[in-house]
C-alpha cells in the first residue's frame, strides 16, 4: 500500500500541505502547484485565510490544484469566493477585496514534470489504467512523493509566473430565495429558475435543458 497523505513536511511553511492532502485524498503534482500558487496569493496580496469573502479566487481549471487553493487560502465554492471559468488552463486570478490588489498565477511554460523525473509520467499512466503490478505501483508512489517534494521546494520563479492585474472584483456571494419547481416540485433558488408558460421551472426540466441534451 503506498503513503499517500504526509503526516508532516520538513519546513514549517509548508505544513499544511498534509492538511490539504487529507481533504484531495492523496498527493500528487497537480496539488503541490495549487499549494504553492495559494501561499504566493497569501504572501504578495497580504492576506490571511478568508474567513468570508476577503479574498476571492478565480480558477481557470478543476483539476486537483483547487484542493489545495481552497484548503490554504479559505476561498471555497460554497462561500462563492472561488469562481470557477472553464478555461482549460491552470491559471489563478486572486483578489483582496480589502486593497483591491490582485495577482495572476500561471504555470512557467520552462518547467516540466518530465524534466524532474522522465519515468514518472509513463508509470502514472499504466496505474491509472490499471496495468500496473504491484512493484510498479510501488515505485510510482515513491516516484510521486520525489516529484511533489520538488515542486514544493522549487523557486517560485521555476514554477510561475507571477503578475500583478487589474481584476474587477466579483460582488459579494447573494442568498436567494428557493420556489418549487412547477414540474418536478423540487426547490430551486429563484436566480436559477426559468419562466415557461408563467410557471418557475427548474434548468433540469427546462425545455432548454432538453434541447441541449
Amino acid at each position: 500500500m503506498c503513503t499517500t497523505i504526509p503526516t508532516d513536511t520538513p519546513e514549517k511553511a509548508h505544513d499544511r500541505f498534509a492538511e490539504a492532502a487529507v481533504f484531495h485524498g492523496h498527493i500528487c503534482p497537480g496539488l503541490a502547484t495549487g499549494y504553492r500558487a495559494a501561499e504566493i496569493a497569501l504572501a504578495r496580496l497580504r492576506s490571511g485565510r478568508s474567513e468570508d469573502e476577503e479574498l476571492v479566487t478565480i480558477a481557470e481549471t478543476d483539476a486537483c490544484g483547487v484542493d489545495a487553493i481552497q484548503v490554504l487560502t479559505g476561498c471555497t465554492a460554497g462561500k462563492g469566493n472561488l469562481l470557477f471559468k472553464d478555461h482549460g488552463k491552470h491559471a489563478f486570478t486572486f483578489i483582496n477585496r480589502k486593497t483591491g490588489a490582485a495577482i495572476r498565477v500561471i504555470p512557467n511554460p520552462s518547467f516540466d514534470v518530465d524534466l524532474i523525473d522522465p519515468e514518472f509520467a509513463p508509470l502514472r499512466t499504466r496505474v491509472m489504467q490499471g496495468q500496473a503490478t504491484d512493484a510498479e505501483y510501488a515505485e510510482f508512489c515513491e516516484r510521486r512523493e520525489k516529484v511533489v517534494e520538488a515542486i514544493l521546494h522549487a523557486p517560485v520563479e521555476d514554477l510561475f509566473i507571477v503578475r500583478e492585474v487589474d481584476a474587477e472584483i466579483p460582488e459579494r456571494a447573494r442568498i436567494f430565495r428557493s420556489v418549487p419547481c412547477a414540474k418536478c416540485g423540487e426547490m430551486t433558488a429563484e436566480s436559477r429558475v426559468r419562466v415557461e408558460d408563467g410557471k418557475f421551472v427548474c434548468y433540469a426540466c427546462s425545455q432548454e435543458y432538453s434541447r441541449r441534451l
